[in-house]
Parts: structure tokens; sequence; C-alpha cells
């Protein structure tokens, strides 16, 4: 069994919208929570739920999504920081789950939408469709509160985590290969640099 309940995979596991999931979880995350989603699918998920102040969208730095998000949450231990990222770009720097697995920051949720393809690049398998476990890998780590997420009640489940803030948390999201419209945030930079900095009562440079 994994932290959350959630059994350890056997068979065929059940796939679920990835944009219904991120939405019902960021409409359940507090207003203090600064989300880093990772290139591509998930920034537009993450976009498509709502643009705010503490959203900070990757539009390159493939595999960075995770250990800035790291960065983040013990620069602002007062935050809950939620990473929001895809298997590929993930996989690109799976390295960072040590680092995290070393430090352990309580307020630090790295949230993977899996759906088994380099989804931006043309839908080639990825590994954990190849016999990679990522919730097996996370804990190999040391990141001891993993999940594994195959339905769209587990949102609450997961959000519940992050407002407690009682431990490093590890979901992956099991999501079909369904596209839906892109929502693509804003690929000015500096604006959305300067947006995240006033977040977080900095001033802009």
């Amino acid at each position: 069994m994994t932290a959350l309940g959630t059994p350890a995979r056997t068979g065929t596991p059940a796939r679920i919208d990835r944009r219904r999931f991120v939405a019902d979880l960021i409409a359940r995350l507090p207003e203090d929570a600064l989300v880093v989603s990772g290139l591509g699918s998930p920034s537009y998920d993450v976009f498509a739920a709502g643009d705010r102040p503490g959203n900070f969208y990757l539009w390159g730095a493939m595999g960075a999504a995770a250990p800035l998000a790291l960065g983040l949450a013990l620069a602002r231990p007062e935050h809950p920081v939620v990473a929001i990222t895809g298997d590929g770009e993930h996989l690109m720097g799976i390295g960072a789950l040590g680092t995290i697995g070393a430090q352990l920051p309580p307020n630090l949720t790295v949230v993977v939408l899996d759906n088994a393809h380099f989804g931006e690049t043309g839908m080639q398998p990825s590994h954990t469709g190849l016999g990679t476990d990522l919730v097996a890998v996370a804990r190999g780590f040391g990141i001891r509160d993993t999940v594994r997420i195959s339905g769209l009640d587990q949102a609450e489940d997961l959000a519940a985590r992050i407002r407690a803030g009682t431990a490093t948390t590890y979901a992956q999201v099991l999501i079909t290969t369904d596209e839906p419209p892109r929502a693509l945030p804003p690929r000015d930079g500096v604006a959305n640099k300067n947006s995240f900095r006033a977040a977080l009562g900095l001033s802009t440079f």
C-alpha cells in the first residue's frame, strides 16, 4: 500500500481526464499555493484552470519543474508549493528526486501527469509505458508519502495532503492520451516572472 492508501499497481489501471483532474485539484488548493507547471500540456492545463499570480509556467527548461519547485519550497516554507508536470518532462530531470528526497520539505508536492507518452514530440512511448514505475522510483529516492492516482475523486485526497503540509508528497496521476484544446499561457517570460515575484511580495527587476 502507498502512504495515501492506493494499492500497488496490478493489471491495467484506469486512466482519467487530465484537464478535469488539474482543475479539480487547483480549485482545492490554498490561495497562497505556488504552482510550477512543466512545459507543454501541464502548463496548458494549469492555465485553463484559471490564471493566477501564484502560477509559474515553464515554456522550456525541460526537466526543471521539480527542482524549481524544490527551491521555492525551501525558500518559502510558509507557502504550499506544487509542481505539476508530465512524465516526459519529469523523466528528463529525474535525478532531482534524489535532492528532494534528501531535503523533504513538508510544503512540497510533485504531481506527475502520466500518459506514458512524450506528448510534445509525437506521442512516442515514454519510459513509464515501458516498465518504469515512478512511485517506486520516488520511494527509492526517500520520498515516503506517495500515491498513484487513477480516479478523479482522489483530487480531494491529494489536496488535503497539500493543505496539511506535513510531508513531501509525490503523486503519479494516470491520465488518458486525449488532447483537449490548448490553452496557452502568455509567452512573455518577463511578465510571468514579474507577476510571480509580486505574488511573493518581491520587487521586480
